[in-house]
């Protein structure tokens, strides 16, 4: 038998050496893996799998590209790779990090510089209304058609991007993987939002009630891990072309922290208005409303209607895009000053 000799002997046991001391670093670099169930969503299959937020969200993207239908969309029977779990209970992506990606928002603003704290260690939910095969009122200039669900997501875009600018963790709920923030005067009609990722059925107790569910899952696994959480809910009325109305704000009934919201955000508005329009006032209300998603959803809420879609003057509330970022602009700090009230 042939002698090895000293010095392959000791290279071979240091290599073995150093082969088992990686090893378990190997295996960790492997990660975990999950199935999505059908209908699922990412957010809501990161839910499911202790990864809520949009860090998580974020990294989930980069890690599986090449897996994906589109940028954002499970194939079914595909394992895909979950973010590593984070230490602590840190929780948004705006704890983490000074630039957020949120692809919802469009290639040109996907990328979210996040410029302020004063929302650091608040949760938001962010609802559009109607979307998918309802597109709520419909009003017209000339023979354009305005739907209420394309101007309201994309003033709700606006909002959770203002949102996250300022260190919030932002859910939206109704999304369009296509349409992004728009500055379009007359904005295109589509059926392709989903409730994250979920269809949107017709039946309205069946939709307000998918909406809500989304909101009270995402609730329950978060709400220890911030110092606020509201929700928001933004539509468009509809009412008789010659009633021109201001932006007017809803509660439900009995709910306290709702009402202070409401209260604060028609406050602000006035205040907003006295400034840009001093001579004209503001005529917005603060209401209790039995609706539906305001009783089935858990955390506080605001319920905002914009303005009447069928109004020449309220229209233009609407189709100016830089009046759409007026409204978003002016609903965040809304939340800022409520949220200063709430954590004194």
């Amino acid at each position: 038998m042939t002698k090895i000799p000293f010095k392959l002997r000791f290279m071979a046991r240091h290599l073995l050496f150093l082969l088992l001391l990686f090893l378990p670093l190997a295996a960790l670099a492997q990660g975990e893996f999950a199935t999505p169930k059908r209908g699922e969503g990412i957010s809501a299959f990161l839910i499911r799998n202790g990864r809520p937020g949009k860090t998580y969200y974020n990294e989930f993207l980069k890690l599986n590209k090449k897996r994906l239908r589109g940028k954002n969309e499970l194939r079914l029977g595909i394992r895909y790779a979950l973010p590593p779990l984070r230490d602590g209970k840190g929780s948004g992506a705006a704890t983490t990090s000074s630039t957020l990606r949120e692809p919802l928002f469009g290639k040109a603003l996907a990328d979210v510089k996040v410029t302020g704290s004063r929302l650091k260690g608040a949760c938001f939910y962010v609802v559009s209304g109607h979307g998918g095969p309802d597109p709520g009122a419909i009003g017209r200039v000339g023979k354009v058609e305005l739907h209420e669900d394309e101007y309201a997501y994309d003033v709700a875009l606006r909002l959770a991007r203002n949102l996250m600018q300022e260190g919030a963790e932002v859910h939206i709920i109704i999304q369009d993987a296509k349409d992004g923030i728009r500055d379009d005067r007359y904005l295109s009609n589509s059926k392709r939002e989903t409730c994250m990722g979920d269809s949107i059925p017709l039946n309205q107790v069946a939709r307000l009630q998918q909406r809500c569910d989304k909101i009270n899952a995402l609730y329950r696994k978060e709400r220890s891990r911030y110092k606020y959480v509201r929700s928001i809910f933004l539509h468009v009325d509809s009412r008789s072309k010659g009633t021109q109305t201001d932006v007017f704000f809803y509660h439900a009934p009995r709910s306290v922290q709702g009402q202070r919201l409401a209260t604060t955000m028609k406050n602000m508005f006035e205040s907003k208005y006295d400034r840009h329009q001093p001579n004209r006032g503001f005529r917005g209300t603060v209401s209790a409303r039995n609706l539906f998603v305001l009783r089935k959803s858990t955390p506080a809420a605001v319920f905002v209607e914009l303005g009447n879609i069928q109004n020449s003057f309220d229209q233009r509330r609407f189709v100016i895009s830089s009046n759409r970022q007026a409204l978003a602009k002016w609903l965040m700090e809304g939340f800022i000053a409520d949220y200063r009230k709430s954590v004194k």
